[in-house]
């Protein structure tokens, strides 16, 4: 997405996107305000990436056959895990974890894949901003 601030689905995002790519303000949870990124700490990435739908951490342990959710494109991306002001993680779910809130555990706002230890992505669509 080099130094355009509309996505592929059309969205203009130029409140949220600097020139350089990077998240201008900071990165909330929807459900309970806390911040999980702090301005200028991750970059736009369009990725397509199925995250189950967002409810508290005891419902995320579905069989992998009947998991609802979305396929989103646009995320944050950061690449070291001690970025985050306030994120958890879940166990593990084949070769991915998914980022949750670290205070109410309201998830996935977010993905991880072992197998690439410097790539966190958090979904636009599922975060708040101020």
């Amino acid at each position: 997405m080099e130094n355009s601030q509309q996505s592929t689905d059309g969205t203009d995002r130029s409140d949220l996107v600097s020139a350089d790519g990077k998240n201008i303000k900071s990165v909330l949870c929807q459900r309970c305000g806390s911040k999980v990124l702090c301005p200028g700490m991750a970059t736009l990435e369009e990725k397509e990436l199925f995250l189950p739908s967002m409810r508290k951490k005891s419902g995320l342990s579905t069989t992998e056959g009947s998991v609802d959710g979305d396929t989103l494109t646009a995320h944050w991306l950061v690449d070291d895990m001690y970025t985050f002001e306030n994120v958890g993680f879940t166990n593990d779910v084949g070769r991915i974890k998914y980022l949750i809130c670290a205070d109410c555990e309201i998830g996935p706002i977010g993905w991880h894949c072992l197998d690439d230890k410097k790539s966190f992505y958090v979904a636009v669509e599922r975060v708040n901003y101020a």
